[in-house]
């Protein structure tokens, strides 16, 4: 289905009044199976979205926690692009979930831009974000995806210019990622009612649904975002945290499905106007 199955989801939502809850994970941390059970586990929890985080060796965006996961799977073996693909190939044969590739380009290109938008089409992914691609760089990637009717997910900063905002939206689709905060993933002082209110702000512009992500870790922290007018909530850094600090498999299955279904709850406590 690619971007339409993440259109038909936030579609769904806002007519019901919820707010999509996103789950980030970083892929093959601590392997490419625990990885796969614990999307799973967020999927039956209550999460929307799943974004498949591609590991990198220098994720300039990340905080400390994702980009240690990163290190660890990259040390594994098991964090690469042919990875996440393999994960959401076994990811869709058990779940209807949209599914978003999160990676920096650098693993993409390596791949193959046109390559890599074929594969993610092949094993059901839905679309694109790629954290470091300028709108003026990519051009096969984006042509690739959107003959594949893949979606391109691209970010908007608190620091991003009404100059700068028709180029990084232009060609966009599926959904806009707003970053609540200048900075890395991870902060906890993320403000959050300014960012949802800027959030539904930004919508009007990009006629796109609006997620914002980054500082997001608490059932509290979603329902304050979502209250103020996101369309979504991203949790990634919170999500990565408890994988890393379960010590086993089924401990980590367990603590996913606790977590998402709390922040699930946390959304759903406050409904959409």
């Amino acid at each position: 289905m690619t971007v339409l199955r993440i259109e038909q989801r936030l579609s769904a939502l806002r007519a019901e009044g919820r707010t999509a809850l996103v789950i980030y994970l970083t892929i093959g941390d601590p392997s490419i199976e625990d990885s796969i059970a614990s999307a799973l586990a967020a999927a039956r929890a209550g999460a929307d979205l799943l974004e498949i985080g591609v590991p990198f060796s220098d994720p300039t965006a990340d905080g400390p926690v994702i980009a240690a996961a990163s290190y660890r799977a990259i040390k594994s073996g098991g964090g690469s692009f042919s990875a996440a693909l393999r994960a959401v190939e076994a990811i869709r044969r058990e779940s209807q979930i949209p599914i978003i590739l999160f990676s920096y380009y650098n693993p993409l290109l390596a791949f193959g831009d046109e390559r890599a938008a074929d594969e993610a089409l092949r094993v059901g992914a839905d679309g694109f974000l790629v954290v470091d691609l300028p709108p003026e760089e990519g051009a096969l990637l984006r042509a690739r995806a959107k003959k594949n009717e893949l979606a391109i997910v691209p970010l908007v900063a608190p620091t991003t210019g009404l100059d700068r905002e028709p180029a990084l939206l232009e060609g966009a689709s599926g959904f806009v990622y707003y970053v609540s905060v200048t900075g890395i993933t991870g902060t906890s002082a993320a403000p959050l009612q300014e960012a949802g209110e800027r959030a539904a702000d930004l919508r009007k512009r990009a006629k796109l649904p609006v997620v914002i992500g980054f500082g997001i870790r608490t059932p509290a922290d979603a329902e304050r975002a979502a209250a103020s007018g996101a369309d979504g909530v991203v949790v990634g850094t919170e999500v990565v945290r408890t994988i890393a600090a379960a010590g086993s498999s089924e401990a980590r299955v367990s603590a996913v499905e606790a977590l998402v279904s709390a922040l699930r709850a946390g959304l759903d406590a406050k409904p959409r106007s």
